[in-house]
């Protein structure tokens, strides 16, 4: 059964850019994504992303886009990108049939790992919608740490969606690995 099996890593090539767009379309957006926690159908309509997007992300210098997979099956993606001693985690989507079973803890663990070891990193960083409490809540188990840093939600965009409500910002969060060693 393809959910027993442990996931392989890789980094996406341009083949995988249609597969990606859907798998993260269906983890954040419409009733496909409502299956899962990780969805923003209550905050946001429209997109998530798009295939020049996600190109571009591919083909961005210090960028790297990690896929999970079970056989050709795409699982989980995230988007990493260095900026300096750190690393911007970013879109990080994982099949809603597949959430809540660990899944999400391995991809993150495994974008930490290519931070450190393959980048040499300090530490990771990203930002959140602070509107997304449980989420939140989920990455702070994982030891990173609100900042109190916020900017604004990008209203207008609609490449980032369409906001439902005007109260939406991004708040910082940061996990220096340093402070996560044993």
């Amino acid at each position: 059964m393809i959910s027993d099996l442990a996931p392989v890593f890789r980094s996406a090539t341009a083949a995988d850019v249609a597969a990606i767009v859907a798998l993260v379309e269906s983890a954040y957006r419409g009733e496909s994504g409502r299956r899962g926690w990780t969805t923003e159908s209550d905050l946001l309509d429209g997109r998530r992303t798009d295939a020049l997007l996600v190109a571009e992300l591919l083909a961005s210098p210090d960028s790297a886009v990690l896929l999970a997979q079970v056989g050709d099956q795409l699982l989980a993606c995230c988007h990493l990108e260095k900026h300096g001693h750190s690393a911007y985690f970013g879109m990080f989507a994982v099949d809603p049939s597949r959430q809540n079973g660990g899944l999400g803890k391995q991809v993150l663990a495994e974008a930490e790992r290519f931070a450190r070891d393959v980048w040499h990193c300090a530490a990771m960083h990203m930002k959140v919608i602070d509107a997304r409490r449980e989420l939140i809540a989920w990455y702070e188990r994982r030891g990173y740490r609100r900042t109190g840093e916020y900017s604004p939600f990008p209203y207008g965009d609609e490449r980032v969606g369409i906001p439902r409500r005007d109260d939406l910002r991004f708040e910082l969060m940061i996990k220096d690995f340093s402070e996560a060693m044993p």
